[in-house]
């Protein structure tokens, strides 16, 4: 059996996304092929432990949570992603991917909840964006615009007409924070009657910057 490497298994508050709020057990993979200017999780780009499905199992088990956040870096850039995200669906967990938007989804389990990015242009990686990954979003899935100013705004406003993302699957805008005031993000929504949810990273707020939370 492949090993994955791993930066870090934890337990905390689902902090972003549908399911904000609920206690997660969360499988942070190792790497990342994109350096997006706002990335705060670049301690997960090298590093980690290789560990064997069985050993991640083990650990994710003893939180006796149903709901799995896996994420990176980039989880997709480990092949055997994959394996893990059927191994968790088959036992029987809620399992949501966060991934970037610039690899491969057609592959993933229908059982996966899939939350992908598609990349603003402050995060400075526009142009690894695969559209084609939005031919394999249904409603349970997600898209996440970050927005840091008002050129994000504009684009993603664009995106969200051009691809009519919202008659596919559930659309996300969130501040990045310290660049985007929420509140004139939230006022720009409701002027613009935008049919996306406006999110806040709740563990931002708790915990500030804090690894494992």
């Amino acid at each position: 059996m492949a090993a994955i490497r791993i930066t870090e298994i934890f337990y905390s508050l689902q902090g972003e996304s549908n399911t904000v709020g609920l206690p997660t057990v969360f499988i942070r993979l190792t790497g990342c092929p994109l350096r997006c200017a706002y990335c705060d999780t670049a301690y997960a780009f090298s590093g980690g432990n290789k560990m064997d499905i069985d050993a991640i199992m083990a650990e994710v088990e003893q939180y006796d949570t149903p709901h799995v956040t896996v994420t990176g870096g980039e989880p997709l850039a480990q092949p055997a992603c994959q394996d893990l995200l059927i191994r968790l669906a088959d036992s029987g967990y809620l399992v949501s991917l966060e991934t970037s938007g610039a690899m491969d989804v057609s592959a993933v389990d229908s059982r996966i909840v899939k939350v992908m990015d598609l990349k603003t242009p402050s995060s400075g990686e526009l142009a690894k964006n695969l559209y084609q990954n939005i031919d394999f979003l249904n409603e349970k899935d997600q898209v996440k615009f970050v927005i840091g100013n008002n050129e994000d705004y504009d684009w993603s406003k664009a995106a969200l007409d051009e691809y009519q993302l919202f008659r596919r699957c559930n659309v996300l805008f969130s501040p990045v924070m310290g660049m985007q005031d929420p509140t004139e993000l939230a006022d720009k929504i409701l002027r613009d009657r935008l049919p996306v949810r406006f999110q806040i990273q709740l563990h931002k707020i708790l915990w500030q910057d804090a690894r494992g939370k």
